[in-house]
C-alpha cells in the first residue's frame, strides 16, 4: 500500500473512501466532522441517524469505525471513526492506532482502493502532531489490506503539514517505505 501524505483539504479529495474524524454522537460538528457533514450534505446526517437509532444508541465508540455513503463529497464513502483526546497523564496511543487500523478494515471491507485520512485527534482533541502522524504511520506502514491500495495522510494547513512531513521523513529514512514505493 502507497502512503502519500498532502497538504488539503480532505473534503475535495476524489477517492473511494473519506476517513472523518467524528464525535461519537454520529450527528456532525466542528473540525473535520463538520467540514465532511457540510460538504457531503443531507445524506451522511440521515444514514447517521439511523445508525444512531440501530446499532449505536449510545454513539460510536472510540477506536470503532463504520461507513455511510459520502453524500455529495467526491467519493464512494464516508468511514467515520471517533478519535480519543489527548491526555499527557494517561496512554491513549492504542485507541488511536485502532482508529486507523478498523477503518482501514472498514474500507477493506467496502472494497475500496484508495483512503483519505485526517490526522486524526490532531485537532481539537489535542494530540501533538508529531505524535499523531507517528501513530498513523506506525498503523499504515504494517497493514496489509485486499483492496486498499493507497492511504493518504491529508493535511489541513502548512504548519501542520511541515511537522508531519518532518516525521513522515524520518519513517522514511529508518526503512519506512512501503511496498517499493518511497514515501511522497
Amino acid at each position: 500500500m502507497e502512503i502519500t501524505l498532502i497538504e488539503g483539504d480532505i473534503t475535495t479529495q476524489r477517492v473511494d473512501a473519506v476517513v472523518n474524524a467524528a464525535n461519537s454522537s454520529l450527528l456532525g460538528g466542528g473540525g473535520v466532522d463538520g467540514a465532511i457533514h457540510r460538504r457531503g450534505g443531507p445524506a451522511i446526517l440521515a444514514e447517521c441517524r439511523a445508525l444512531r437509532a440501530s446499532r449505536y444508541g449510545r454513539g460510536l465508540p472510540t477506536g470503532q469505525a463504520v461507513a455511510t455513503t459520502a453524500g455529495e463529497l467526491p467519493a464512494r464513502w464516508v468511514i467515520h471513526t471517533v478519535g480519543p483526546v489527548w491526555s499527557a497523564s494517561e496512554d491513549r496511543s492504542a485507541l488511536l492506532r485502532d482508529c486507523y487500523a478498523n477503518s482501514l478494515r472498514v474500507a477493506d471491507e467496502l472494497g475500496a482502493g484508495t483512503v483519505a485520512f485526517p490526522l486524526i485527534s490532531a485537532g481539537i482533541y489535542g494530540w501533538p502532531v508529531d505524535d499523531a502522524v507517528g501513530q498513523a504511520l506506525a498503523v499504515l506502514r504494517a497493514a496489509t489490506p485486499a483492496t486498499v491500495t493507497e492511504a493518504r495522510l491529508v493535511l489541513f494547513g502548512a504548519d501542520t503539514h511541515a511537522v508531519a512531513r518532518q516525521v513522515f521523513d524520518l519513517h522514511a529514512r529508518s526503512g519506512g517505505s512501503v511496498a517499493g514505493e518511497p514515501y511522497t
